[in-house]
This record gives C-alpha cells, sequence and structure tokens, in this order.
C-alpha cells in the first residue's frame, strides 16, 4: 500500500539510495533496485533529480531551478511538486515533512 505524500515547499527531499541513476545527454535515467524499473526524466526533470541527490527543500530546489531556466515561479512551483509527487509514489525519494507542534 503506497501512501500519498503531501509535499510542500518546506519539505525536504532526497533521493534514496536504493537506485542507481545515469546521465544520458542531458537526461537521467533512473533503476529503482526494489521494484527493477528504469524511469526516465527530461533535462529539467534531470536537473532537479541532480540537485537531490543530497537533502533539499521544494523551495531549495524551486530557487535554484528559476535561476538555470526560464520560467514563471508559480508555474515551475507547480511542475516540481508533480514531478516529486511522481518520483514518491515510484519509491524514488524520501520525503520529510516539518513536524507542526
Amino acid at each position: 500500500m503506497t501512501l500519498q505524500l503531501a509535499i510542500s515547499k518546506s519539505s525536504t527531499v532526497v533521493a534514496v539510495k536504493e537506485q542507481v541513476s545515469s546521465d544520458l545527454e542531458g537526461e537521467s535515467v533512473i533503476l529503482n533496485f526494489k521494484s527493477g524499473t528504469y524511469y526516465g526524466l527530461n533535462t529539467v526533470g534531470s536537473s532537479i533529480w541532480n540537485l537531490i541527490q543530497e537533502p533539499k527543500t521544494v523551495s531549495e530546489v524551486r530557487e535554484a531551478i528559476l535561476e538555470e531556466y526560464e520560467v514563471e515561479p508559480e508555474q515551475c512551483e507547480r511542475e516540481i511538486l508533480e514531478l516529486l509527487q511522481q518520483l514518491a509514489a515510484k519509491e524514488l525519494i524520501e520525503v520529510k515533512n516539518e513536524a507542526v507542534a
């Protein structure tokens, strides 16, 4: 049973250790060891993937992408969150949310 995690700007995300990825002419291919499934990311997705090899907040990822690409901030954030949800659903990233007191 897969849990649908809420990912927000303050969430910290990082690639899981149970994978291997490779750069192919600016795009990334990821192999999930658990499922044995390959996944592909386009150039922007690959940039995000490279950023989250170390823990980063979604806001940090957003700022880095805004510096690298010409995109509206709202669209950038929406598309990053969408990609991170997909990666989380495929168990390719870990998501940590700030504890709410």
